[in-house]
């Protein structure tokens, strides 16, 4: 053989092996299946950024279970802070570098989300359970997104039935942050509102960087709301909390998911946080059902030592299971339309979240790729437990 022939075969043996069996999708080898991941882990959002290293753990256990049909998942993800600019750029690197990845599970955000969701769906790539309730990933609905959290619209109307229907409340307000998961918040609100003759009376906008919060509490107070809605970072949700109570303002607070780890909320505030009502979207972190008694072992076992066991955390267990199930039921002849079909047969499936079912996808019927739709409400107590208001709930 000449020296050009040999090169050319050394090469072309690396390209094979670079790219896995032959005919094989982007992001798998006979070995490996490559799934992807953002999430802040640094910036005012950062206690969101436990949803990424949860799915590590999941996929940890997985891989020492044997993985799936013969195959581990190399997981790879990293921390854009909550930086659509950044969570673009990561991905692009990620999806176009040596292997590619197979799919995208979860993703914290609408922001950082709608930033790559166009990149995702040109290219065909799977993205199952973004950490987002936004309208955006089902209006209209995509082939290859599959939406799990639920509608931050859902969770709004929940809250406000249950200010206005149970509380009594009649002048409700909303802090929210001045992005696409705020405004989500908004609708959600105004539109329960005015099934009960009600408008907001007051909607505060936050930006991101927002540290000093005075002006924003003036504002709600000069509403004299009697509950106000926080649509926002944890981080300001609590300073929100925080500073109303300095300043005199003490509505019924009331806020999303997204800051529904009562635990670490009650911490962060000093306590503030008792008596705030909020949606949930997962079981709590006590539950004693026998997943949850496993995923808290294999987090004792596989979590760094100053990881802390909480809803964010084993929300990104949650928001993967999905995407685990589609690659079970696929098979060892995996490829992206095989998972996407099997997606599509989940009918009330059961982790850690609530119900999750996907439909055929129907480009008229955002429901299609809207995986769960109930939530259940509860309120922080002095320990930072949670006293559950009550059962799952389904909003349409």
């Amino acid at each position: 053989m000449s020296m050009a022939m040999a090169r050319w075969w050394a090469v072309g043996l690396a390209a094979l092996v670079l790219a896995g069996p032959a005919g094989a999708e982007e992001g798998v080898t006979d070995t490996e299946i490559r799934i992807g991941q953002w999430g802040p882990q640094t910036g005012p959002a950062a206690p969101w950024g436990a949803v990424a290293r949860g799915a590590g753990v999941l996929f940890q256990l997985i891989n020492d279970e044997g993985g799936i049909h013969g195959r581990k998942i190399r997981y790879q993800m990293f921390d854009d802070g909550y930086n659509p600019a950044k969570t673009k750029a990561g991905v692009k690197e990620l999806q176009e570098g040596p292997g590619g990845i197979f799919a995208w599970v979860s993703g914290v955000g609408t922001a950082p989300g709608l930033a790559v969701r166009d990149y995702l769906r040109e290219r065909k790539v799977p993205w199952v359970g973004p950490a987002s309730g936004s309208h955006h990933w089902v209006s209209p609905p995509e082939k290859n997104l599959f939406a799990l959290y639920p509608l931050y619209r859902y969770e709004a109307a929940a809250l406000v039935r249950y200010l206005v229907g149970t509380g009594g409340k009649k002048r409700v307000a909303i802090a929210y942050l001045n992005d696409d998961y705020g405004k989500d918040g908004v609708a959600g609100a105004a539109a329960e509102l005015a099934r009960h003759g009600l408008k907001l009376v007051a909607e505060v906008p936050v930006e991101k960087g927002d540290s000093d919060l005075k002006p924003h509490v003036l504002q709600l107070k000069k509403a004299e709301p009697d509950a106000v809605l926080l649509w926002v970072t944890p981080t300001h949700a609590v300073g929100l909390v925080g500073t109303g109570k300095a300043m005199g303002l003490a509505p019924q607070w009331a806020s999303t998911s997204s800051c529904s780890d009562l635990v670490l909320m009650h911490k962060i505030s000093k306590g503030l946080w008792e008596g705030v009502i909020v949606a949930n979207f997962t079981e709590l972190p006590d539950a004693d059902t026998p997943l949850m008694k496993k995923y808290r072992a294999a987090f004792e076992k596989y979590a760094a030592k100053d990881e802390r066991w909480g809803v964010f955390f084993y929300a990104g267990m949650g928001f993967a299971e999905p995407l685990v199930e589609g690659l079970r039921r696929a098979g060892r002849n995996l490829t992206r339309q095989a998972l996407v079909a099997e997606l599509e047969k989940l009918r009330d499936f059961k982790g850690v979240l609530g119900r999750v079912s996907y439909q055929p996808f129907d480009p008229t019927d955002p429901l299609s790729r809207q995986g769960q739709r109930e939530v259940f409400l509860t309120r922080c107590l002095a320990d930072g437990k949670a006293e559950r208001l009550t059962d799952w709930l389904t909003v349409e």
